[in-house]
């Protein structure tokens, strides 16, 4: 069977020697016209730690596809630098980019027939981005993650970005000085990385190796060690081989492979935003995830892992702890991982962790041993009720009692949030609510990290709740809820709260509630009006008129029925 099945389009025949003749001057020799033509999927930029290392790695991957036998084409994609926008207006942005970005590997590799393609990416939504371009094409692609940050230090503490978050707070609350807070500033991020804990970026890259997109142990390597550049080169190889056996997304992104990754993501503590990004996945690819699954799963799956946010250890601890094959393992030993789920590589998940020990090593305590769990249910809860009637996803890592009861605070930004928590007007027992921040009302769906982690800093994460129609960092934990659905913007219930009612957010009972009369809510909506858009025009106004819910992934291109 040919080689080059999409890219003998360009290639083949009297008619395409003008195409031959583009191709020439780009390296083609007599030889290659018969070669599959793999793209990469450059995410390199200098806007982030997060990417700037990435063009190091498209080179090598460039280098063995070739060597392989492909005729590798590089092109670039953009990236959002959600710890620089964060807090800003430039964080509407964020989330849209995963849609450009998908948006951008679609075109590239489709106008240009490529046969596959390799996507190499850092932050957030580069990952989620390339996978939904992934499952639309469905072209043999694999995905390699730029690598982790390692630790900052100070004062014999590892450090992530999300400490400098927690020290804004700690120093409006008067528990540090400035020249701590420059401190902690300056020896955050030491080098190139996506942010250290298991935030979005590692989450993500995580439950990527899990659906078998990525090579055992890519998703937990630090960037600048040299292991990164190895594991992208046979990366390269292995997506040459499987376009030579047609191993396609859809052989691999099945309903097993999602589950899987929701079992990792729940097992290491990972961030809310993948559950945004797994139901967009799953739309895209046409597998059927609804946030009921994630509830259901987090029933049965311990967190494992004592990783940042709320525990204590970075991600390249747990890469030397055994990584995700071993949390892979020990799943898989008790009965929570699908073995005969494919991987890119042709072998199977069980076959990939053949040579995995059952338990963990007994030299660490990143990763808990099984009948010792940080917490016995995942920390991922899907709550619903009169405010969320479609859904919303509470983090409860690092909660002592995810029950509150409590006045509502109520704000319609981010900016207005933040204002009032460092301010000090934010006491013990509020419940806030952050509305106009969903996938339409923001546009984009912000990120709350810098009010959540104002609260963290001011002491106030145990006693707190913050509900919003936005989303939270990978960084955030504490008594939160996000994804709210229906959003305020769209007539959701948080639209028709007002300051001082009784809200309950209770993670035992899976509630979000007002405890509002049901003939005062219709009363309220009656005279509700729908804000007017923030955006008419440029890529935030389109997003605002294409964008779907967030309980079915935020995603732009919802087949219609």
């Amino acid at each position: 069977m040919t080689e080059n099945l999409k890219s003998q389009s360009i290639t083949k025949g009297v008619q395409r020697a003008p195409n031959r003749a583009m191709l020439r001057a780009v390296g083609f020799g007599d030889n290659d016209f018969t070669k599959p033509i793999v793209g990469v999927a450059n995410g390199y930029s200098t806007i982030t730690p997060c990417n700037m290392g990435l063009n190091d790695l498209a080179i090598e991957a460039q280098k063995s596809i070739k060597e392989a036998g492909g005729m590798p084409q590089m092109f670039g994609t953009i990236t959002i630098s959600d710890g620089i926008s964060m807090g800003t207006e430039g964080m509407k942005y964020s989330l849209v980019s995963r849609d450009v970005i998908a948006d951008s590997i679609e075109t590239v590799c489709k106008g240009q027939s490529l046969d596959g393609v390799i996507a190499i990416g850092g932050c957030d939504k580069n990952m989620p981005g390339a996978m939904i371009a992934m499952a639309r094409m469905n072209i043999p692609a694999i995905f390699v993650y730029g690598g982790t940050i390692k630790p900052g230090r100070l004062n014999g503490e590892d450090l992530t970005v999300v400490s400098a978050f927690e020290a804004v707070g700690q120093y409006s609350a008067g528990k540090i000085d400035e020249a701590q807070l420059t401190a902690v500033e300056k020896n955050a991020c030491p080098g190139a990385g996506s942010c250290g804990g298991m935030f979005t970026a590692n989450t993500m890259s995580s439950a990527f190796e899990a659906m078998g997109m990525s090579l055992p142990y890519s998703s937990t390597m630090a960037a600048e060690d040299y292991e990164k550049v190895e594991s992208t080169r046979k990366s390269g190889e292995a997506l040459v081989n499987a376009i030579r056996k047609q191993i396609l997304p859809k052989d691999l992104l099945t309903r097993k492979a999602f589950e899987n990754a929701i079992a990792v993501i729940m097992a290491v503590g990972g961030s809310t935003n993948s559950v945004l990004h797994l139901l967009a996945i799953a739309n895209t690819i046409g597998v059927e995830l609804t946030l009921d699954d994630f509830e259901a799963i987090r029933q049965k799956v311990p967190v494992i892992c004592d990783l940042k946010p709320s525990g204590r250890y970075v991600t390249v601890d747990l890469h030397k702890a055994g990584g995700i094959p071993q949390v892979m393992k020990m799943l898989l030993a008790n009965g929570l991982l699908h073995g005969d789920a494919l991987t890119i590589s042709g072998q199977t998940i069980a076959e990939v962790l053949a040579d995995i020990p059952d338990t963990p090593p007994t030299n660490q305590d990143v990763i808990r041993p099984w009948e010792n769990p940080l917490y016995k249910e995942g920390h991922l809860a899907i709550l619903k009720g009169n405010l969320a009637y479609e859904g919303s996803v509470a983090k409860i890592s690092g909660v002592k009692n995810p029950v509150i009861t409590g006045p509502a605070r109520v704000f319609e930004s981010e900016e207005e949030c933040l204002d009032a928590i460092l301010a000090g007007k934010i006491v013990a027992g509020d419940v806030i609510i952050v509305r106009n921040e969903g996938p339409v009302g923001g546009p984009g769906m912000r990120e709350m990290l810098a009010p959540t982690s104002a609260i963290i800093g001011a002491g106030l994460g145990d006693k707190v709740g913050l509900i919003t129609d936005g989303r939270f960092s990978g960084g955030t934990y504490g008594l939160v809820v996000g994804h709210v659905a229906p959003e305020a913007a769209v007539g959701g219930n948080i639209a028709l709260v007002k300051e001082g009612d009784s809200i309950t957010i209770d993670a035992k009972q899976k509630l979000l509630q007002i405890n509002v009369p049901e003939e005062e809510l219709n009363n309220r909506r009656q005279h509700w009006q729908p804000p007017e858009p923030r955006y008419r025009r440029g890529i935030l106004g389109k997003y605002a008129k294409l964008v779907s819910s967030s309980s079915l992934g935020a995603v732009t291109d919802l087949e219609s029925k």
